[in-house]
């Protein structure tokens, strides 16, 4: 009887973890949103704030993607940066209205398209005009040049490396000279083709995501990481210039789970 009861105890602890591992990487990890903050400006004098959102992977508006922009309005950014696979199929583009439309409108935002849009074939030019409804340029190999708080910043938008036609050359093309430069490229991998191909330009900040931090790991341990995230992972990589930030994002794909990569928001003062 004492045995029996051991083998009880052991049977239902087993099922516990496994009942918390399950609560952990289909709830836990995937809707309790890590929101990482960093100062990396110069000078203490006009900085500006950004957040980076990444791989919504969007399927519908989920209460967790309510609570991500009501506290992105409480933020008040000057600057968001969406950085790529926000949707895979062109009928997602509606949700992904619908969140962008909880978003403060007058926030300036910028997009870039990840592998996702191209390998749901995405129709880009539909995607295009919900992120205009929302004040929001999806950059394609192109730059822009903004002023604010007496500061000019250019932004470098690159295609997708593995589903587009990253063309980093394109995108800097009649790129005005500003003493700030960030690029957003949705896989980390295209950072070694960047660090070959920019010459004198001094880049500031590289902002990445498409690994999703690996999105299921063990102890450290990752099985699996998408064709062009390279040598990288997740989080800063400052050991050459450009340094760069990758994200390990919001949504998930190919399974529905996270385990040990828990979703992520990055607010940042440059």
């Amino acid at each position: 009887m004492k045995n029996l009861t051991r083998r009880k105890f052991i049977k239902r602890g087993i099922l516990a973890s496994m009942g918390l591992v399950l609560l952990d990487s289909l709830w836990l990890e995937k809707y309790v949103i890590d929101w990482n903050y960093f100062d990396i400006s110069k000078s203490e004098k006009d900085k500006i704030k950004i957040i980076q959102i990444s791989d919504l992977h969007f399927d519908q508006l989920r209460y967790f993607h309510k609570s991500i922009t009501k506290k992105i309005n409480s933020i008040k950014p000057d600057l968001i940066f969406i950085t790529g696979d926000s949707v895979d199929k062109t009928e997602k583009t509606k949700s992904l209205n619908e969140f962008l439309e909880l978003i403060d409108n007058s926030i300036k935002k910028y997009a870039i398209t990840g592998n996702w849009e191209y390998w749901g074939n995405v129709n880009l030019t539909e995607l295009k005009s919900i992120y205009s409804k929302n004040n929001c340029e999806l950059l394609i190999n192109e730059n822009r040049t903004i002023s604010i708080k007496n500061r000019e910043i250019s932004i470098i938008g690159i295609d997708d490396f593995v589903g587009g036609n990253a063309d980093f050359k394109k995108a800097v093309e009649n790129l005005k000279e500003t003493e700030t430069n960030i690029v957003l490229s949705h896989c980390p991998e295209h950072r070694d083709t960047i660090t070959k191909q920019k010459g004198n330009l001094n880049i500031d900040l590289v902002l990445s995501g498409h690994t999703h931090g690996g999105q299921i790991t063990f102890l450290g341990i990752v099985p699996f990481k998408p064709q062009g995230s390279g040598k990288y992972l997740k989080g800063w990589y400052k050991e050459s210039e450009p340094k760069m930030y990758i994200s390990k994002g919001i949504g998930t794909s190919i399974l529905p789970i996270r385990f040990g990569a828990r979703a992520e928001m990055v607010e940042m003062e440059i």
